[in-house]
């Protein structure tokens, strides 16, 4: 081994160590080579062009946004008390939440890093209530809390840089990091499809997405039945709702949630 290869990987391994973070949601350690700040500041950028692209609802004068903003500030309510509760609200503080409605034919629904949550009227028929609605909402907004897609960068950076560019990587570069971020999360090229989260960021998401749709006040024991609608809808057409196709709607899904509802019911849902 040389010298020089030698000390890539102390540099390396310095480097994990020392960007290491516990996740509050999920009590994981964590990279974090890219900051928080960077990601969302990445995010807002997407977010933007994307807003300033779609059909926007307000809540003023669609019935389908008022209900989307309705549940979703109930949500972001129970997120912001339940880091309250843990004094760890402060982690919260580069969030500026906002909840918009698209008007589209897609099935689809998702949070970016920061706050950004934006609702398709496509999901509406499927979702049928505040409930099940929630749970679309406390299963995206759990992503972003979990830092699903920051894991997804980090390994990006690590696989395109690695050894001696990584310590150069972590520099403040906004148009590389915008770059890696719209890779990462499946941006640019399709405003508002992002890819698809592994299979443990979906098990995380909908366990603790069940959590927040029960402290927001909502019925948990919803998400089986607008899981089961959404199979269904997956299987009457030869092309999944989006939602169905970049979130695993199968019966292992459906048996993780029923093995943790009584659980949730008992410690979160108070109506």
């Amino acid at each position: 081994m040389t010298k020089q290869f030698l000390s890539i990987v102390l540099l390396a391994t310095s480097v994990f160590f020392s960007a290491c973070t516990q996740n509050t949601i999920t009590g994981k350690s964590q990279l974090s080579l890219i900051s928080d700040a960077e990601i969302i500041a990445a995010a807002n950028t997407e977010y933007k062009q994307f807003i300033s692209t779609s059909k926007v609802l307000t809540a003023g004068g669609s019935s389908d946004a008022a209900s989307v903003t309705r549940v979703g500030n109930r949500v972001v309510a129970a997120v912001k008390k339940y880091y309250a509760d843990m004094g760890k609200s402060a982690e919260l503080g580069a969030y500026q939440w906002e909840i918009n409605t698209v008007s589209s034919k897609e099935a689809n629904a998702w949070c970016m890093p920061g706050g950004k949550i934006v609702v398709y009227t496509g999901i509406l028929p499927i979702t049928q209530n505040d409930a099940a609605l929630a749970v679309v909402i406390g299963h995206e907004v759990t992503h972003a809390l979990a830092s699903h897609g920051k894991q997804r960068m980090n390994a990006s950076l690590i696989k395109q840089l690695g050894g001696e560019a990584l310590s150069a990587a972590l520099a403040n570069k906004p148009k590389e990091t915008q770059a890696l971020f719209n890779s990462a999360y499946g941006l640019g090229a399709q405003y508002g499809v992002m890819l698809p989260f592994a299979r443990k960021d979906e098990y995380e998401a909908d366990k603790f997405g069940l959590m927040f749709t029960a402290l927001a006040g909502y019925n948990p024991r919803e998400a089986i039945k607008f899981w089961q609608r959404m199979s269904a809808a997956s299987n009457s057409s030869q092309k999944p709702p989006e939602f169905a196709s970049t979130h695993p709607s199968d019966e292992n899904r459906i048996k993780q949630l029923q093995s943790i509802m009584d659980d949730t019911m008992n410690k979160y849902y108070k109506p």
